[in-house]
């Protein structure tokens, strides 16, 4: 009798599922099941509850339907990015439901039963949401740990690309300073290009260990380091920082006139556009005369009453090879590793994209005939007047114009 009323009740059941599911996480009660496949899945999980609670001499083994639809739950649950608290309280919800379903059947009912029949047939409901229950887990679980195995092996890489990266450039930096310490009369050509080597591996060691720190914090919302300056002194900014390196690579960086001037965040701007002048410079045609990088930004549209900032950094240089322009934004991922002797960790793109992201923006590359283009957009997050239209600074004298 109990199983039958499961059985008809299963969609009222699921739909009481769903709805204390998305009162407890923040994710849309349309996101919480994603498809019809899916949440026609839930009442097959009831169904087997049902079967168990009829005849419990039935275990529900691995191979069952219900068991494969758990797991699939599990798996949907580890790409929404829940964890494993948020699991075991859905289940909470679901057995919650299910016992207040049976003790509300059971007094609804004149069929005669025994204590002992009602107790039996409780422990039994307990144990079909345990074993349910489980499958997700563990299913769930298996998928986070090779998430963890897959950052593990990443981290090992990382530590071998930083240390062999960092090792590189103080053995450059002692034998430079070494060859000054032990020959004097050096000529003066020869003694300023010994300088220029321990000055430019000692600033690429410190722009690794800066991409280093910054990885580490991408994600955290420190509001002590947000400082806003207008758009065009954030571009000076970065571009100061890698002007000895592009005199170095002898390649031109040029600004252009019509930059909007919009206030940003200056970390994030100066950071993004320094990886992205970085990584130009790394990888200038050797071969070509007039090298350069350009930086442009414009405000334009992002959709009904929304703005965006497009900050682009367009280079003449060596390109990406088509197969490897998907992979270009990945952690430690080098387009030209093997090919060329550029320094480097994979990283400084990669931090670009996720700072975007976590700033609710992207970052992403264009390749024309040419070069490369290197693109970065953020919402322009602005303050409505009253009249319900934004208020932006325009470069005419300062003055404030909507």
């Amino acid at each position: 009798m109990l199983a039958e009323r499961l059985r008809k009740s299963r969609r009222e059941l699921t739909a009481l599922w769903l709805d204390r599911i998305s009162t407890r996480v923040a994710l849309d009660a349309n996101k919480v099941f994603p498809t019809d496949d899916l949440l026609n899945h839930v009442p097959l999980l009831i169904d087997g509850v049902a079967e168990y609670i009829e005849n419990p001499a039935a275990e529900i083994a691995a191979d069952m339907p219900v068991v494969a639809k758990a797991m699939e739950l599990g798996a949907l649950r580890h790409k929404q990015g829940f964890d494993a608290y948020q699991i075991l309280k859905e289940y909470e919800f679901l057995g919650g439901i299910l016992f207040t379903f049976f003790t509300k059947t059971v007094d609804d009912v004149d069929e005669p039963c025994t204590k002992s029949e009602l107790m039996a047939c409780g422990s039994r409901l307990f144990r079909a949401i345990t074993i349910i229950q489980q499958a997700t887990m563990t299913h769930f679980l298996v998928l986070a740990d090779k998430v963890v195995a897959e950052r593990e092996d990443r981290l090992r890489a990382f530590n071998r690309v930083i240390s062999h990266e960092i090792k590189n450039r103080i053995g450059a930096v002692l034998g430079a300073s070494s060859v000054l310490r032990e020959v004097p009369d050096l000529p003066a050509d020869k003694h300023d290009e010994l300088v220029k080597i321990i000055g430019r591996n000692a600033r690429e060691m410190g722009e690794t260990v800066e991409n280093v720190i910054v990885l580490s914090r991408v994600g955290i919302d420190d509001a002590r380091q947000h400082r806003n300056v207008m758009l065009p002194e954030a571009i000076k900014e970065a571009v100061r920082q890698i002007r000895d390196a592009a005199q170095a690579a002898n390649v031109e960086v040029r600004v252009v006139d019509a930059i909007p001037d919009i206030e940003v965040n200056a970390a994030v701007i100066e950071l993004c556009i320094k990886n992205y002048l970085s990584n130009a410079l790394k990888y200038a045609e050797p071969s070509r005369g007039n090298r350069f990088v350009e930086i442009s930004a414009t405000d334009q549209e992002a959709g009904p009453g929304k703005r965006e900032l497009i900050v682009r950094v367009t280079d003449n240089g060596m390109g990406v090879p088509v197969g490897k322009r998907e992979h270009l934004f990945e952690r430690f991922y080098r387009a030209h590793e093997g090919s060329l002797a550029i320094a480097g960790t994979g990283l400084g793109l990669n931090i670009v994209r996720e700072i975007a992201e976590a700033q609710g923006g992207r970052a992403w590359a264009e390749y024309p005939e040419e070069g490369s283009v290197f693109l970065l957009a953020l919402p322009l997050r602005r303050e409505k007047e009253a009249t319900g239209e934004y208020r932006v600074r325009k470069r005419d004298g300062g003055a404030t114009a909507t």
